[in-house]
């Protein structure tokens, strides 16, 4: 186990036991003795695996029917969601450099098991709500491009599993390579796209400012928690905490504190650029759609289907269908890393990482195939806008804990979260929480 600071151990109910994603751990080298260049770079990578949350097909729903019904109007939602962001992921790279614990060890560490058991259930059904809106994607996507029937698409991102175990033999930096290389893609394809729909420039730049009919239009409000649940995403947060520990950073109060700078740097700079890919999918939905009177369309089918005769060439729906593919394959290999690290750390089961791998997958893709091959062609936005719903739901019990640990000296010892970011960090749980308690007020009163 690591030398951790002795007032951090002291904090926790248990002892850590094995370490996060234990295959891979600190199997990143960092350059100790490297120039300052080169040692950032080496943690460059986890960041940008977290930012695939802020474009995963949930996400694309959440947008596609927020921009065409609403045009630019929920942008500040996009922004907004974007900061929240940023604090939540900095605190998750703090909790595991300081504790050297992902978030759900730290909450099985922390809490007795009848709080622990429950935030693992809550954590199971983030993931399965995840997977859901992945998996149709990635079937969407295989279906607009090769018109494979959606319910084979939805068996095929099951192999992804493999796709994973594959890289990771290789190293952990060529899963990191692959993720990077399709969010490339997808930024490519978007541009173009982005510059075909010609969007009102000054709309889109009032469109990121606050107001206040976001909160007294049910409907709008709706969409806007969809669009915070496909941001600031559950899963999100125990996989950054679990995979920022691939870095071979050292023991030292000092060695940490570079580390978590670097972490933190890198997860930010990601985030933005996740903002933009976030942004453009609401911003072409207004552009290409809104502009055009088409208000109601949140089917990506429809999207995909009403993209070439709104802009007018041919090349625009195959690279909306191109994206969505990336997206999807993107989505489901961190969405599978994060149920491993999710299961593996409440429940402390030890196994080889392959069965691992097939049983963490199973558990959340069995449910989503039932749900996505019941549902069928018909309703799947309806469908994918409600995971991101319940992904905002779950949200809370995922953020408080966080927030918690992150502010405790006992438990972070040196590297506890200054008063200021705790105190924003706070604030964003319990605006979180407000806008849940909101909506399931709406949904109940009708």
């Amino acid at each position: 186990m690591d030398a951790l600071n002795p007032n951090a151990r002291s904090g926790w109910r248990h002892e850590r036991g094995e370490a996060s994603l234990s295959d891979v751990y600190r199997t990143v080298g960092t350059g100790r003795h490297s120039s300052v260049w080169r040692r950032a770079a080496a943690f460059a990578g986890p960041g940008y695996m977290v930012a695939v949350g802020y474009m995963d097909p949930g996400n694309w729903a959440t947008s596609l029917a927020g921009g065409s019904k609403f045009g630019y109007a929920l942008l500040t939602v996009a922004l907004l969601s974007n900061l929240m962001a940023i604090v939540l992921q900095s605190l998750c790279a703090r909790l595991a450099i300081a504790s050297g614990r992902d978030l759900a060890q730290a909450c099985r560490d922390a809490f007795p098991k009848w709080v622990s058991v429950p935030l693992w259930a809550f954590a199971e059904i983030a993931i399965i709500a995840t997977d859901i809106a992945e998996v149709i994607g990635t079937a969407i996507g295989l279906n607009l491009l090769m018109g494979i029937p959606l319910e084979l698409g939805v068996l095929i991102t099951a192999l992804d599993v493999f796709v994973i175990l594959f890289l990771q033999k290789l190293g952990f930096r060529w899963v990191e390579a692959f993720i990077i290389a399709l969010l490339g893609v997808i930024a490519v394809c978007f541009g173009v796209q982005i510059l075909l729909a010609d969007p009102q420039w000054g709309a889109v730049v009032t469109g990121f400012f606050p107001t206040t009919e976001i909160v007294t239009n049910p409907e709008m409000l709706y969409l806007a928690l969809g669009i915070l649940g496909a941001t600031v995403m559950p899963h999100n947060l125990y996989l950054h905490s679990g995979i920022v520990q691939t870095r071979a950073y050292g023991h030292t109060v000092r060695e940490k504190k570079e580390a978590l700078t670097f972490a933190t740097i890198d997860s930010t700079v990601a985030l933005c650029f996740a903002l933009l890919i976030n942004a453009s999918i609401l911003i072409l939905a207004a552009a290409a759609f809104n502009a055009h009177g088409k208000t109601d369309v949140v089917e990506l089918g429809d999207a995909y289907s009403l993209l070439s005769p709104l802009l007018g060439l041919a090349i625009a729906p195959t690279l909306f269908g191109i994206a969505l593919l990336c997206c999807g394959l993107n989505s489901t290999v961190t969405a599978t890393l994060a149920g491993q690290i999710v299961m593996e750390g409440f429940l402390k089961i030890r196994l080889k990482p392959w069965m691992r791998r097939l049983i963490t997958r199973a558990i959340a893709i069995v449910p989503a195939a039932i749900v996505t091959i019941w549902y069928g062609d018909k309703g799947t936005a309806e469908l994918l806008i409600l995971t991101q719903v319940v992904l905002s739901l779950q949200l809370s019990f995922a953020v408080f804990p966080l927030v918690m640990f992150t502010a405790s000296k006992a438990k972070m010892g040196e590297l506890v979260a200054p008063r200021w970011l705790s105190g924003i960090a706070y604030l964003i749980a319990v605006v979180i929480a407000g806008l849940n308690v909101k909506l399931l007020f709406d949904f109940v009163t009708g």
